[in-house]
């Protein structure tokens, strides 16, 4: 599905990064960036031109072939490779920063925990998706509750951060056909 969602000439999301990572990676002084399910490359371009040292993966080719031409257009180097949650491997305590945008998955806690031992201690996790009351808009994600998010889930999952925030808001979106129009997201920044 992700490939045939990529495929098309025009950035499905869009090139402008995410607006909350934007406001959130400028008050961060850069080192190296995890971006899981990085897709066409916008917030991974968007982190290196600030001197962030960036690291992606999606399970994507097609994501990976835009994210690439992206970048080689905005004259920045990213560390992009052809990986699921499951199989992806980093070194532990690599990273300062994890970035999820919009990374909904039926195995969500697994891929949570595994994440997070990748982070740094004192690594910062900067997380938005889509709430569970999202099930009710036609503005973007996935049209099944389990793969939304709730504050309890993200909770549990990010247990051993710690100075954790999460909270819900109704956002307009405008990334692209498939996030366009209000939409009922969380947000979540932690500390290892």
């Amino acid at each position: 599905m992700w490939d045939e969602r990529y495929a098309q000439e025009e950035y499905v999301y869009g090139v402008e990064p995410n607006e909350f990572f934007r406001q959130e990676l400028l008050k961060l002084k850069p080192g190296k960036i995890l971006l899981p399910a990085e897709g066409e490359g916008r917030n991974a371009v968007y982190a290196a031109k600030l001197g962030w040292e960036v690291y992606a993966f999606d399970s994507s080719r097609e994501a990976i072939k835009k994210a690439e031409k992206l970048a080689v257009k905005n004259k920045v180097k990213i560390n992009y490779q052809l990986s699921s949650f499951e199989k992806v491997k980093y070194p532990n305590d690599f990273f300062d920063l994890l970035g999820l945008f919009y990374a909904h998955s039926f195995s969500r806690e697994e891929n949570h925990k595994k994440l997070i031992n990748f982070i740094k201690p004192n690594g910062t996790v900067i997380l938005e998706g889509f709430s569970k009351k999202q099930i009710n808009n036609n503005s973007g994600g996935p049209p099944n509750i389990e793969l939304l998010f709730s504050e309890k889930e993200l909770q549990n999952d990010f247990a051993p951060l710690s100075e954790l925030k999460i909270w819900e808001e109704v956002f307009h979106l405008n990334e692209g056909e498939h996030h366009k129009g209000d939409s009922n997201v969380i947000r979540l920044i932690g500390q290892k």
